[in-house]
């Protein structure tokens, strides 16, 4: 046994060897023990005086002070004590006390944590002190409480998730994934594949002769041709500019429409509304396009009653100058309140208690409109105005090719007409491929660069790295 640890009575069962000559020159009756009690990890550790082979408190006073035997009762989250109000900490130099009780084979604080103690009469108890620049004794914790604070240093480790096996998860997962099959095979069949038809572009494509696999490679040549073409420069400037134009005067709309339709008090009144709004988007372009000849043409009403009061009548939609107003005008008409559906989603979403709270605090219509309503559906705006640019080159084509006669191919000439009349109806097909390809690529790029904006405003936009 080594100088530290001694067995007699008197002597401290863990000390120095100056201060186990100390307590054996103390005697019996002066000798005490101190033993450190385990406490939780991040607290700071206790020492709780142990009883020595003493005598008793001798005076009145002192049995007077003495406390009741009670049942040991743990302390709070984190702290262990023998009975509450008896604690004391070595490195707060508090006085020393008497707690005159025996205290043989304690459980102290938590269910598990035994400290023998020995003892065998009662006797005034001393708080150890350490010395000036020693460390306190640190005893090694035997349990970890999940309630510990973390060190100081430590950084959060992520919880890596084991990975199911596939067969696993197809056992699992079986019948969404047979849900889903019809989906996969449409847009495997008719989005992915036919994507692989664009490697004509860079051939000399003979459908009938040599094939994809048959025709030889000419590389970037139908590009060069394509960039060359007026007629295709003319197209790219017309689609352009109608799509700007729609971005301006058509994209608030819905909104707008959306913000009325939500204000309204009376459910039924707004019902009607979204009906009427509702059902032109059903119509097909050939029918918009009759009911506005017959509205805005050179016989239509707008004419007729123009010429029965005394004025010329006007023929709006053989123009050319105001084609790009009566597009636009015919997309709001027919498209406008079923894009408002979203709108009216995201203003469902929004928290009435924040109206009634502006409400409260005197803000008016305007002001609740403004801070609460529009930055509630601003992630939705944002969303879409990202996937309108991404087709700012898909302006459509039935409606301008209906009426191409009528105004003429250099005001209604745009993308998709232009692949139709220059790839598909002279049997060039690389060289409409080569347009197609040029106009995807476009608008990837457009919904990259909007998405990217989206990102430095502190928008999600339509992806965002996880």
């Amino acid at each position: 046994m080594g100088p530290g640890v001694g067995r007699r009575r008197g002597r401290p069962l863990h000390c120095g060897r100056r201060r186990c000559a100390a307590a054996d020159r103390a005697g019996p009756e002066r000798g005490r023990q101190h033993l450190p009690v385990p406490v939780r990890p991040g607290q700071r550790e206790l020492q709780v005086p142990v009883p020595g082979p003493g005598r008793g408190p001798a005076r009145v006073g002192d049995q007077r002070r003495a406390v009741p035997r009670r049942p040991p009762v743990p302390g709070p989250a984190g702290r262990d004590a023998l009975r509450p109000g008896r604690r004391e900490r070595a490195d707060e130099g508090r006085p020393p006390r008497d707690l005159p009780r025996p205290a043989r084979g304690r459980r102290v604080g938590h269910p598990g944590r035994v400290v023998a103690l020995e003892g065998r009469r009662l006797g005034p108890r001393v708080l150890h002190r350490r010395r000036r620049g020693q460390r306190p004794p640190v005893t090694a914790p035997t349990i970890q409480s999940p309630a510990s604070p973390k060190a100081a240093g430590d950084a959060p480790k992520r919880a890596v998730k084991a990975k199911a096996h596939w067969r696993t998860r197809l056992r699992r997962d079986w019948p969404l994934l047979l849900m889903a099959a019809p989906m996969m095979l449409l847009v495997w069949g008719f989005w992915w594949i036919p994507v692989l038809g664009n490697v004509v572009a860079f051939q000399d494509y003979k459908p009938y002769t040599g094939g994809i696999f048959g025709s030889r490679l000419v590389g970037f040549t139908h590009f060069q041709m394509l960039f060359s073409d007026p007629e295709f420069m003319r197209a790219l400037v017309n689609t352009l500019a109608i799509t700007a134009f729609q971005l301006v005067f058509y994209f608030p709309v819905p909104i707008m429409l959306a913000l009325l339709m939500h204000s309204l008090a009376s459910a039924r009144l707004r019902s009607m509304l979204q009906s009427v709004v509702y059902l032109p988007y059903f119509f097909s372009w050939v029918l918009v396009i009759a009911i506005f000849q017959q509205m805005l043409g050179g016989a239509g009403l707008l004419s007729q009653v123009l010429r029965a009061n005394g004025f010329e009548g006007v023929d709006w939609m053989t123009d050319p100058d105001t084609f790009i107003l009566l597009v636009t005008s015919q997309a709001i008409w027919k498209e406008a309140g079923f894009g408002a559906i979203i709108f009216l989603a995201a203003l469902a979403a929004i928290d009435p208690n924040q109206y009634e709270a502006a409400a409260v605090d005197g803000a008016g219509r305007w002001r609740r409109l403004w801070h609460i309503t529009l930055p509630g559906i601003r992630p939705v705006i944002v969303l879409l105005l990202i996937l309108r640019l991404g087709d700012a080159l898909n302006v459509g084509f039935e409606q301008f090719f209906l009426q191409r006669s009528a105004v003429g191919s250099q005001a209604s000439e745009v993308f998709d007409t232009f692949v139709y009349y220059s790839g598909i109806r002279t049997g060039d097909f690389d060289y409409g491929a080569a347009a197609g390809l040029f106009k995807g690529v476009v608008g990837l790029v457009l919904i990259l660069a909007a998405n990217k904006a989206a990102h430095m405003l502190g928008e999600r936009g339509v992806y965002s790295k996880s």
